[in-house]
């Protein structure tokens, strides 16, 4: 009789653990700063702009290869954690006004570093990231004649093969640095090429990249998006 109890004892208590609607023990949901797995934090904080899996969208594919081989550690974390001041990028981390702690940042750092490809410039001699210098906007002007003119069109106003990257409300939204990273790295998911594919057998030199950035920047309207002339 008694081992009757407790079979029955231990069988309403299993019951009860597996009551319909009652918790289990591992559904508890963390807190927004206890997450620290880098899919999550990347899709509710950066797929929106740079697209799923790093893809592209309105912004740069943080997964493109040849972003991630001319990027260092320092600027994405820097970009991640701070925002590019002026633009569409804002800043994630908590001391820069942001929500997500220095954890969660490392987090989305080192998974976007984790995308990439060992090798892949291997032979190649890209521009570097950060320019060195400043550009001149005159020599700009036919850098671009030369190598960006025939899919945006002679003044950037855009063409069928290319956006008009001259466009007031683009260059609002974009910083040096963005135009720069672009000319260099392309973006492939657009069909924009690198440095190196808009002349065949022509690469870009470091200097003439960052001439033309100086002459798109030169093109940035006062007030971007104004549909008629300043009184």
């Amino acid at each position: 009789m008694k081992t009757l109890m407790a079979a029955l004892g231990l069988a309403v208590l299993t019951a009860c653990d597996s009551a319909p609607g009652r918790p289990r023990s591992d559904s508890e949901v963390p807190a927004p700063n206890e997450v620290v797995s880098f899919r999550p934090l990347y899709a509710a904080n950066c797929a929106a702009c740079h697209g799923r899996e790093g893809r592209g969208g309105p912004a740069i594919g943080l997964a493109d290869p040849v972003y991630l081989a001319i990027a260092d550690d320092a600027a994405i974390r820097g970009a991640v954690a701070a925002g590019v001041r002026g633009t569409a990028m804002p800043a994630f981390a908590r001391s820069a006004g942001g929500t997500l702690t220095d954890a969660q940042i490392d987090a989305i750092t080192s998974g976007i570093q984790s995308w990439r490809r060992p090798g892949v410039l291997d032979g190649a001699n890209p521009p570097f990231h950060a320019t060195r210098h400043p550009g001149d906007a005159r020599r700009g002007e036919k850098v671009f004649a030369t190598f960006c003119a025939s899919c945006h069109g002679a003044r950037g106003e855009g063409g069928a093969k290319g956006s008009a990257i001259t466009n007031d409300s683009f260059l609002a939204l974009i910083s040096d640095q963005g135009l720069r990273t672009i000319v260099i790295a392309g973006r492939a998911d657009l069909g924009a090429p690198d440095w190196r594919g808009n002349v065949t057998g022509r690469p870009m030199s470091d200097d003439e990249v960052a001439d033309v950035v100086a002459w798109l920047a030169s093109r940035r309207a006062e007030s971007p998006g104004r549909p008629y002339s300043a009184p």
